[in-house]
Order: structure tokens, then sequence, then C-alpha cells
């Protein structure tokens, strides 16, 4: 059986969903200059979407700083409400930490309390 290739876009409407979300949210000490939202097709998954750091041997390797990318799964995500994507995306910047390192925090701190924490915070934006 052959599997499908999955694809990837940029998802700049995601993007400036995630800059409002840092503004409002009391996450501005993400550097969205270092984040990367990217839609993909394809992925047989069970995940909505998902958060990548640029660890710190590829850092040092590339000469780079650290970096982030921020993957939508596209046949999920796309068919949730507008209140469950800012959730969604909510939880995958709270993977990022204060350090920026690269590194990325685990669900004991990118859980449901926060989340809906930083929802009311950002809810007002999106009414």
């Amino acid at each position: 059986m052959r599997r499908g290739k999955v694809r990837y876009e940029f998802a700049n409407d995601v993007r400036k969903l995630a800059e409002e979300i840092v503004k409002k949210g009391g996450l501005r000490y993400i550097d969205l200059k270092r984040v990367v939202f990217i839609r993909s097709r394809g992925s047989k998954t069970r995940a909505l979407a998902r958060c990548y750091g640029l660890e710190r041997i590829w850092q040092h390797a590339l000469g780079v700083k650290a970096h982030y990318v921020i993957e939508l799964i596209s046949e999920k995500f796309d068919r949730l409400s507008e209140e469950e994507k800012i959730k969604v995306l909510i939880h995958e910047l709270l993977h990022i930490p204060k350090s920026f390192s690269g590194a990325l925090r685990g669900h004991n701190y990118a859980n449901s309390k926060n989340v809906e924490r930083i929802y009311r915070r950002v809810r007002k934006l999106f009414s």
C-alpha cells in the first residue's frame, strides 16, 4: 500500500492570529520573527497541531539562533471553531519556553488550565 505525501504550506493567516495572541495574551517573550507557521496536508497523525524547536546542536552547526515551527494539521485544525483554533494555537505557543532556547516546555505547562487563562485575556479580540 502506498502512502500519500505530506504537503506543506506557510500559514500566514495563523501567523496573524498568533501575533494578536502573543500581544494580548502576555506571551511577549515569543519572538515571532523566529516562529514559522506551517499548514500540513496528508499527515496521518492524531494531533491537531505540533510544535518543533531547533535543537541547540543544530543552532550551533548552522550558526543560527533558536527557531520554532508550529505545524497545523489542516484536515483537523481547519475544521475547528474559531474558539478552538485559538485555544490550540495558545497551547502550541505555550510549548515555547521564556528562554527561547530551542527546547520545548512539556504538557505540565502547556495544559488546559494555562490555555484557558490566556484565552480569557484574548477572547475579547475575537468577539
